[in-house]
């Protein structure tokens, strides 16, 4: 069976759930306290970071690997596009996210240890980044159209954290929200959510 070790409050975390969960298989998962991890953990993964999955001898960690190894493992329903062109391109998409919305997000879950001018910085990008995706989501579904895939699975986490990170998006972003609640209302993205993530939005 397979094993994610995930933060009950890491959107990284978050979106190995969803996937889990959309693909309905037996699987366990264990919580770990990002702020006491166990030691294991840097066994497993030598940057000491959750997401983890392990099965058998495989051990895995970075959530898009994660991801696009359990959508291989159990093909439905498919998450990545079975057309090669439009496979890179997700991939490509993904590798854009991390590096233009994700990097924020890191800033933002690491509040604590950040000055306020830096935060507000990583708010402003996010608010930027996200009203230009709000185009897309005017006659798109989801990200690539008609089909749930593994971008909206990526982006889900930061949405469902806006209020949590003092995020207000502006009136042209209104596509970005309804697109939101069109994930949020998913089975599989109810049943993904931890205690903890379930308070971050009222």
């Amino acid at each position: 069976m397979m094993v994610l070790y995930s933060g009950t409050t890491c959107p990284f975390s978050q979106r190995c759930r969803f996937v889990l969960f959309e693909k309905g298989m037996d699987f366990e998962i264990r919580d770990i306290d990002l702020y006491n991890k166990p030691e294991d953990i840097s066994v497993m993964n030598p940057y000491g970071q959750v997401p983890i999955l392990v099965e058998r001898d495989l051990i895995l960690y970075e959530s898009n690997i994660i991801n696009e190894y359990i959508d291989e493992r159990f093909p439905h329903p498919q998450l990545m596009p079975a057309d090669p062109v439009m496979r890179a391109r997700t991939r490509l998409f993904l590798f854009n996210f991390e590096k233009e919305l994700f990097i924020h997000v890191s800033v933002l879950e690491n509040r604590a240890e950040t000055d306020e001018k830096v935060l507000e910085n990583a708010r402003q990008n996010i608010r930027e980044r996200l009203s230009q995706l709000a185009p897309l989501l005017i006659k798109n579904k989801f990200m690539l159209g008609e089909e749930f895939s593994m971008l909206d699975v990526a982006v889900a986490p930061l949405l469902w954290r806006l209020d949590h990170y003092g995020i207000e998006l502006p009136k042209n972003a209104a596509p970005i929200q309804k697109y939101a609640e069109r994930i949020f209302s998913r089975p599989a993205y109810i049943e993904a959510l931890t205690p903890s993530e379930k308070v971050m939005r009222r």
